[in-house]
Formats: structure tokens, sequence, C-alpha cells
């Protein structure tokens, strides 16, 4: 029966379809001008930019010149790399100007796509920022691409790990910057830890590009961005509390798989309570009184690390140290640690050197920094499953845009098995009878050890033997009739496996992230007629998987060594005329075939790989091959089904194929993303509380950091300190005989340095509040004064400015602790029918408020107590704090993705300061007004002439 929707649709189109039409009429111009276009040198396409330029610059929109800078970008395009944009790609350019999603097939050019709205953009001068998902995809593409960008006369640059803060300002700078999301998001905090606007790399955020868009703003936005620092060394705790854990019994805790949770029982607190005694380490008589929760959270990570943590799926062990694995894409995650103690429980419990543990400096969720952009958009192959997602927090839409070629793609329904020993059985017979025939296969698995454990059976001779005697004894079993044509399918699976045993194994290349630096050529090479490549995800890979082989590939490894041009030439035409004898070879084998062996929490994950295969109109496969014993199927119910197998009389062997399974598979995946969605919504809203707070913090850096002269700035803060002493110590129309004059004299010498004759004021016959405020007021007012005038306003505000960030950055890194540990408790008023959102709004606005006090305290209390040394020439240059990036789940604690080590991240000490004014060439210093000196570099030579570094001479205070 077909729904009145379905029927408008066919006759007015879908919303998509009336989206994309109302392109046409550009694509349509675009293509107009490709004769014009055509007709015009280098030189005069490359002044098109300066004359787009020009046009914006005397109040030209954007839009208004989207047709022009389309097709100056497409014949760009072809002059340097041969490549002409299809129509759809044009499409896909003009929904990402538009600020939506543009979702293209795998092999549709989607990296070329973004360069047509990038230049458009790059033109108001403000720069791009194109997203990638890993430094070597950011790396590739901003050299294939800038090729176009450099011949428009536009600079490219990227953003890579491990850069210094020049070279990324510099890379910022460019019109279009291509960076990874985790490059951009710490950058962002490290900037707003500078101590001075020049330090700063970052410029606007004005419009930027996400490719993989679903695994950046999905995937990845689960877990906050964080800038940590190293606390106190507890790698003993760790060892001692790891031995416990193999002590416990399965009654001693649950495991709950869904919620990636799991707790202990009552029988199991009350054996750890037991453990804990006779090892001296339990205070007072309960696991769970207040001294004793850094045992607990230690105790609590120990048994997470050893039940729900796999080694070679959710990390692996490499030399000396725990690496994580990405769980989208089974990459390494080399320098990046889980939080909260968890990464160090691993370590423990793997018997590896404990590194320690980090506190939060900074941190920031990849949603509240990717709308900071003014314009935002994005590119994937799988966005329509988070359609919902994308359109409540990000505000894009989703635009399916059609293929350049109708897919050919066979998509085949999924096999279900009983048990995982005959799911792998019969992977490996279709594995086999693909490479008979000749046909690439493409294996996707979910982790490292599935991948090599399907390696070995492919490898092992007992296996194949013992599946040649399987085979051989169902083989015996079947009779004539109905059963002949199974029984042929037998036969020929028998004589395969015959061929493998006598091979030795069947040849296979395996792509998970102990093969990381081999990853580019294996992709590469997976289209070759017979060749099988197992992979762990294939999600954000960034190589097409091409027929035949890949022809840049080979090049690059073949004739790496050959320098004469002519052989070069000669051996280039040779390799792609057998690329091209292989890609017909493989099509008439049927094309690339993606056999997936288990199916994963997201179908966008799933689609990715299928979507490996059919790329611009080849024909292709795919299948997904199940156990009941399987993680999804496991989780979500399937001893229900197995009984249904067993009385329906199932054999060993068969399998149940049917679209019922594919849709009870879809709605147990959505489940799972729902669940995944509800922790990223939580875990904005509460971001969304720090994030308000975070702004006022960084927006009064930056006000710092411009200010010429803070005297306003810093008086306001000192008159806020004394009206809070009065209102404090004198209480409202109250005698002088009931103040409380003797703890205000000694609060004014500890927070203004000030031995002012408070009882003698006090003593005065008539005196009231306003008299005390207003002498008050003044003496500090006088204070402050004559220190101005003995060191001179430019080194005041120099050390004011100094003095303000250092305590902001010191008060707001306690602030950040405070509201971890609000976060990690507030959760349990919900029992008191208390809403927890509201409970954490209300008292982080109130830790807000106590931080901003303490502020005004701090900073006023310094500056009335600092002296500035003249000669420091043997004080010590402060030393920066070791940083390290990391990327943790702020819901559970759990997750990890984040940077390695980082010293060289954010700034923080005098040290980074430079004077308040602008750069002055140094010939145009006088050495005796230091008002005509400028902006100094702390390591340059004063311009006194003294001979000393500046920060040792009249750049040194203390």
């Amino acid at each position: 029966m077909v729904s009145i929707g379905g029927i408008a649709a066919k006759i007015f189109g879908t919303a998509n379809d009336r989206y994309l039409k109302s392109f046409d009429s550009k694509v349509a111009a675009i293509n107009a001008l490709e004769s014009d276009m055509q007709a015009l040198s280098d030189e005069q396409l490359r002044a098109k930019t300066d004359e787009f330029r020009q046009r914006i610059a005397d109040g030209a929109s954007l839009d208004a010149l989207l047709v022009e800078a389309f097709a100056v970008v497409r014949e760009a395009s072809v002059r340097t790399l041969g490549l002409r944009p299809f129509d759809v790609q044009l499409i896909g350019g003009m929904v990402l100007n538009d600020g939506s999603i543009s979702e293209m097939r795998t092999g549709e050019g989607k990296t070329l796509v973004a360069v047509l709205p990038s230049y458009l953009n790059a033109l108001a001068g403000k720069g791009v920022h194109v997203v990638t998902v890993n430094d070597y995809l950011a790396q590739r593409d901003s050299e294939e691409m800038g090729r176009i960008f450099s011949f428009l006369g536009m600079k490219c640059g990227v953003i890579i790990h491990g850069m210094d803060d020049e070279a990324r300002k510099a890379a910022y700078e460019c019109d279009v910057t291509y960076a990874t999301n985790n490059e951009l998001g710490f950058d962002y905090l490290r900037d707003n830890m500078k101590m001075d606007r020049a330090q700063m790399v970052q410029r606007d955020h004005f419009f930027a590009v996400v490719d993989e868009v679903d695994s950046i703003l999905v995937d990845e936005a689960r877990t906050p961005l964080i800038i940590s620092g190293p606390l106190e060394d507890k790698s003993e705790l760790y060892v001692q509390i790891d031995k416990f854990i193999p002590m416990l019994n399965d009654e001693d805790y649950t495991i709950d798989e869904k919620q990636k949770s799991s707790t202990f029982t009552e029988d199991g607190t009350e054996r750890v309570e037991n453990l804990l005694r006779e090892a001296d380490m339990l205070k007072g008589d309960n696991l769970y009184d207040v001294e004793n929760v850094s045992i607990v959270h230690h105790i609590n990570n120990a048994l997470k690390a050893h039940k729900l943590f796999q080694r070679d799926k959710d990390y692996m062990v490499k030399g000396d140290e725990i690496v994580i694995i990405d769980e989208f894409t089974g990459r390494q995650m080399p320098g990046r640690r889980f939080s909260e103690g968890l990464h160090q429980a691993l370590e423990a419990k793997e018997g590896v050197s404990i590194q320690p543990e980090n506190q939060t400096l900074a941190s920031v969720t990849f949603q509240n920094y990717f709308r900071m952009y003014e314009k935002l958009s994005g590119m994937t192959g799988t966005a329509s499953t988070e359609a919902e997602e994308f359109g409540n927090i990000y505000g894009l839409g989703v635009a399916e845009i059609p293929t350049n070629l109708p897919i050919m793609r066979i998509d085949e329904d999924d096999e279900v098995y009983r048990s995982v020993e005959e799911k792998y059985d019969a992977v490996v017979l279709d594995i086999i009878a693909s490479q008979r025939r000749k046909q690439p296969v493409l294996v996707g698995t979910t982790s490292i050890e599935k991948s090599e454990l399907l390696s070995s059976f492919l490898s092992s001779a007992p296996y194949l033997q013992a599946l040649k005697g399987k085979l051989e004894q169902r083989l015996s079993g079947i009779k004539e009739g109905k059963e002949k044509e199974f029984a042929e399918y037998l036969q020929t699976s028998l004589d395969d496996v015959e061929t493998a045993i006598k091979a030795g194994g069947v040849k296979h290349e395996v792509l998970n992230a102990r093969q990381h630096e081999r990853e580019a050529f294996i992709v590469a090479q997976a289209g070759v007629p017979g060749s099988i490549t197992i992979a762990t995800n294939m999600a954000g890979r960034g190589t097409d998987i091409k027929l035949g082989g890949n022809l840049d590939m080979r090049i690059a490894q073949e004739l790496g060594d050959v320098t004469d041009e002519a052989k070069r030439k000669e051996r280039i035409a040779q390799i792609a005329a057998e690329i091209e004898v292989l890609k017909k070879e493989a099509l008439d084998a049927g094309g690339l075939y993606v056999l997936a062996t288990e199916r994963h929490e997201s179908r966008r994950i799933d689609n990715q790989l299928r979507g490996r295969s059919g790329r611009q109109g080849d024909p292709g496969r795919s299948k997904f091959y199940l156990s009941l014993q399987d993680d999804l199927m496991r989780i979500f119910g399937s001893e229900r089904m197995d009984g249904m197998l067993t009385k329906l009389g199932m054999k060993d062997g068969e399998a149940i194929v049917h679209p019922w399974i594919n849709k009870a598979l879809e709605k147990a995946q959505r489940k799972v993303e729902a669940r995944n969605f509800d922790i990223r919504k939580n875990l904005l809203k509460y971001d969304d509380v720090m994030n308000d707070q975070r702004k006022v913090i960084f927006e009064q850096r930056l006000e710092v950091m411009d200010s010429d002269n803070l005297t306003d700035m810093v008086t306001e803060m000192r008159h806020e300190v004394v009206e809070n002493l009065i209102a404090e110590h004198i209480p409202e129309k109250a005698y002088a005989e009931q103040w409380h004059v003797a703890e205000l004299k000694q609060a004014v010498v500890e927070q203004l340095n000030i031995d002012a004759p408070i009882e003698e004021w006090a003593a005065e016959e008539g005196i009231a509040e306003d008299d005390m405020l207003e002498r008050l007021l003044k003496v500090s007012d006088d204070v402050a004064e004559q220190r101005t005038e003995r060191f001179g306003q430019e080194i005041m505000t120099y050390v004011e400015k100094s003095l303000i960030l250092q305590t902001i950055d010191e008060l707001w890194r306690e602030h950040l602790v405070a509201l971890d540990h609000l976060r990690s408790v507030v959760g349990f008023r919900g029992y008191a029918q208390r809403d927890p959102l509201q409970e954490y709004k209300q008292e982080a606005f109130e830790l807000f408020q106590s931080m901003l006090a303490n502020l005004r305290i701090s900073v006023t209390s310094k500056l009335m107590r600092v002296e500035i040394v003249r000669d420091a020439a043997d004080a010590p240059d402060p030393e920066l704090p070791e940083m390290e990036g990391r990327h943790i789940d702020g819901t559970t604690g759990e997750n990890d993705f984040g940077e390695g080590t980082d010293r060289s991240a954010g700034a923080s000490g005098a040290a980074a300061l430079t004077a308040a004014q602008g750069f002055v060439a140094p010939e145009e210093r006088d050495p005796e007004n230091p008002a005509t000196w400028g902006k100094i570099g702390r390591n340059e030579l004063c311009p006194c002439g003294s001979g000393k570094k500046f920060k040792h001479c009249h750049g040194a205070f203390a």
C-alpha cells in the first residue's frame, strides 16, 4: 500500500529533489562559461582572483560571484590536476557553500568538491578551514588541492601534529588551511592560554568544510577535547590495586556491555573491603566512607580495565606503552590516553610503565567549537542516518547528492549462523571461492583480534584440513534430488579448499592498527583481481580502492629510484596498460566484493564499508556474515532466536537468510545510535553551562591582552575588594562598638598590604560606615598611585597585564576541577526528585561568582605587593608546565581520543608577555626613551644598549 506521502513524492519529488533542483540554473550558467574560461591564458585565469576580491571590496556578495568562481575553479582543476568536476560535484559544492552537508557516495570526488566553496569563501579574506580526520589526509589534500589554489594565486596551508606556533600561525594566515579537528580544537584552547595576542595562532572562525562530517561531529563529539598537566605520581597504588582484581569471582561484579559499565555486587564490595583491610589500605570500616573516595575510584578503574577493555580490540601493547585503538577506524592512536586514571589501570594490568595522571587546564567540546564558525558545512558518504542530530545540534541540513553514474552494486541479505565457528567457516569458503573467480575481496572486521584470527585461518594448514574434513562429512550425508545443487556447491568448495591447502594457504593482506605505516599501499592495491584484504574499519581511510590497482601508488613504489625521464614515461605507460588489463579482469569477475564478518553498532560504519564497492558506476557486491554470538546479536537478546532456530531444526553449518533479519538488526543499531545521541546531547547540555563561563573568561583575557592601559580595570577590582571588606566586617546600620575592627585591620593588611589606622578611625566620634569606606578607598588609591609613579606607567601596565592573566589562568584551572567534581556527583540529586542539570547550573554559577571574587582579591593583593627587579640577569626563566591534549568522555570518563604530550602547547607566566604597544623597527627605537621601543621579544637584546636580553634587563620584574 502506497502512502499519501509516497504519492506526493512521486508527483512533486522529495524535499531533497526540490532542493537540488534549485541549483540547476547555476550549474547551467557555470557550464555556459566553460568555453570562455578555456579561452583565457593561465595569467588571465589567475587574475580572476584579484578581480573577485576587488568586487567584494566594492560591495559584491560571495553568492553573487558563485557561478564565475566555480567556473574558474573547474578550469583551474583541469589545467593543474587533469580533473574536470562533474555537474553533481558542482551541486555538492553549492550545498557546502549553503552551509549544509553534502552526502556523496565513496569515489564521487568529495576532496575536489571541497575546493569549490573553499575558493569562493576564501575571497572574503577571513580564512577557510578544511577539516579532515587525520594528519595524513590533511597533508595529502593540502598538497594535491593546494596546486589549484596556488595556480589561482591563493595560499594553502596545513596544520599537523608537532608543528611549532610560528608554523601554525603562518598556516592559519593562508587563504585556505587544511587541518584535523583535534588540531583546530587544541589550537583554540592553547590560544586562550597565551599571554599575548601576538602569540595566538588562530584568527577568524569564518567558514569550515568538515570532511567525514559524521565521524567528526557525531562519533568523536561524544568526548570533549582537554588540555591537561601532570599530577603527583601514584603508580605504586595502581599496581597494588591491580593485584586484587584476579582474586575476585564472577558473582562479585556485574558487567553492562550496552552502557560499557561495571559495578561491584554486595558480595564483591565485602570481598574488596577485606582485601584492602588485609593490605592496610582501607580507612575506617566501609569502602564507601568519604576517606576512601580515591581508593574506590582506583578499584573501579581496575575492574573496568580487566573486565571491559580487551587487548587488541580497545588497545594494544606496543613496547612499554599502551596504545589506544580508535573504535571507529581501527587505527592506532599513539600518544593518546584514556582519562580519569583508566589508562594507568590498563598499564598496571599489562605490566608496562605507569605514567602520571593529569589535571584539566582547558577543555571544549567539538559541538561548541564548531558552532563558533559563522558558516559550517560538511561532506560524507553516510549522513542521512544522523540527519536529526545534525539539525538539532549544529543547524545543518543534509542533502543527498546523486552519483555521477548509476550504482551497480548488489547488496545481499545478511547470513546469520548459530555459532562464530560456523560463520568463519562460511567466510573462509566465500573468500577462497572469490579468489578462484579472480574477484577482489575487501573483508571487514571489527577489531585487530578478529582480523588476525581470520588471517590465521586463511594461513593455517591444520584449520584448512579441518575445514576440508567438515565439508567431506557434510557431502557424504547429502542425498540426491532436491539437495543436488547444494551437493555441487559443497564439492566446489571442497575443491577450492584442497587447492588452498596445496598452495600453502590463501594469499592475503591485513590492514589494521599494526600495519599503520603500510596502510595507503594496502588499500591502493585492494582492487587487484584475486586480492584479499582484511581490514578493521574503512572509515576515513582516504585512499580509494580502484579496480586493477592504483596508478599513482605503483609509480611511487616502482619508480622511486628512476630519474631518467624517458624511462619513467615508458614505464608509466606500461604500468597504466597493465592496470587497464587488470581492471577489465576485475570487472568481469563482478567488481569489488565487500564481505563483512560482523555488524557494527553504527549503521553508518556498515554503510561506509559497503560504499567502498561500486564507485563511479563500477559493478560490485556486498554481504554481511553474522552469528548469534556476535556482540551486537548477543547484547540484544539472541538467546531466544537461538532456541527458536533449534526448535525449527536448523543444522550445523546452515544459515538463515531473510530481509526480516536485516530489519531486526537495523532496529538494534538504531537503539544504540539513539543511546549515543542521548549521551552527546547530555554532554552538550552540561558543557553549554561551562561554555558560557568559558566565553566570559576567554573574552576577559582578550580584553586584558588588547588593552594599552589597565588602570581603570585594576582600580575597579581594588574598589570592589575594599567595598566587600567593609560590608563583611561592618554590619549594616550598626554602631561603631559593634564593628569587627581587629578583623577588618587584619584583612586590610592581608588583601591590600596596607597598615591603615583602622582602630583610630573607628574610635572617632560620629564615624559612619561610608566614612570608613571613603578613607580606605583613598588610602588604597594613594598607595597604588605611588607605586605607579615609582615604577612608571608602562612597566606597571606590563606587570598588571601579566598578573591578571596568570591569576585568571590559575583560578580557571581550579574552577574546571571543581566543575568536574560537581558533574561527577550531581547525578545523585535525581534520587531526591531534583533535576541534576538545574542543580548543576545553579551551583556552577555560584562557583563562577566565587571564582570572580577570588580573582579580584588575588590580583589586588599581588599588585599591592609587587616589586620590580631592575637587574635580574641570574633569575631563571619561568618553566612552562608540560601539557597534554586529551579527548575524553565527559559523561562516563571512559573514552580517550586526545593528542599526545605537547610541551610547546600554550604559554604561561610572565615570560610569554611582550610590551603592550605594536612592533617597532630596531633602528627607530630611542635607547633613552622606552616609549619608542614598542613590542619587544623576551629573548631580543634590550634596546637600551646594555647588551643583555630584554627579559634580563628592562623586561625583568618580580
